[in-house]
């Protein structure tokens, strides 16, 4: 079934308000690290989302079986890139030894928008313009520069980081690959199909990041600024975003929505 103009302008909407709760994670997301460590504050964020996930399918008449539905490498195949993405970034920012290589590893994750359009092409068979490479280039330079002229990354800091521990680099990489193989297999295995499964993916995240939890032992401080926070980070950048990425990837404008990423 052919994806209407209509449902194309409003998925690609959807896209594009995930963008903008993705960008109000910054704040939150650097205060729960600080209070609760940040394999807790992960696990929690989405651990929450899932539940809320779940209630919102729950509460749908024919959602939970309309999901199951959903073509089984979509299921499996994009909840394992969506697991495996969320795993390897926050064993990133855990695994890293200071603010600095925490910055670094967030420029390396910025290259999932570069690597979602460049994947479009043989997955999708999306036509390259002559245009595309070097607005990717630019786009993740326009990112990089602004870090480094914040004075949050280094050249200098970054090679003696890479030296003294490599792997959250490694990690952080392959979260980049993972998110952008998942952003166009969503496409690829489910764009005609009706409803999602967000809301699981999020649960099993939840739950694997909590797992992974008790192997990083963190202090954590709970207050009630604590709980806002982490309602917020639950439902409007994680649940509610994540909800809208994937239908703006699998029915919206996914070259626009791609390049508008770095925005965030």
């Amino acid at each position: 079934m052919k994806i209407s103009v209509s449902q194309e302008n409003s998925s690609t909407i959807l896209g594009i308000l995930a963008i903008l709760f993705w960008g109000t994670t910054i704040a939150f997301s650097r205060s729960l690290t600080e209070q609760l460590g940040p394999l807790t504050a992960a696990s929690w964020i989405y651990l929450l989302s899932g539940i809320w996930g779940c209630i919102y399918l729950i509460s749908k008449p024919g959602e939970i079986k309309r999901t199951f539905q959903l073509p089984i490498l979509y299921l499996i195949g994009c909840g394992s890139l969506f697991v495996f993405y969320m795993v390897c970034l926050y064993l990133a920012v855990g695994l890293a030894f200071s603010r600095e290589q925490v910055i670094e590893v967030s420029v390396i994750n910025y290259l999932w928008p570069g690597l979602t359009l460049v994947f479009s092409l043989p997955i999708l068979h999306k036509k390259a313009k002559i245009t595309l490479i070097p607005g990717v280039v630019l786009a993740f330079g326009g990112f990089y520069l602004a870090t480094v002229n914040s004075g949050m990354f280094s050249w200098d800091v970054f090679k003696g980081n890479f030296q003294v521990s490599y792997f959250p680099y490694l990690l952080a990489f392959m979260a980049a690959i993972s998110w952008g193989l998942y952003s166009i297999l969503t496409r690829h295995w489910a764009g005609h199909s009706e409803g999602g499964a967000v809301p699981l993916f999020l649960l099993c995240t939840g739950l694997v990041l909590i797992a992974i939890r008790f192997m990083f032992p963190e202090e954590s401080f709970w207050t009630l600024r604590v709980v806002v926070e982490l309602l917020y980070m639950s439902i409007f950048p994680t649940f509610l975003a994540y909800l809208f990425w994937d239908r703006a990837m699998r029915k919206g404008k996914i070259i626009l929505v791609a390049s508008l990423s770095y925005f965030t």
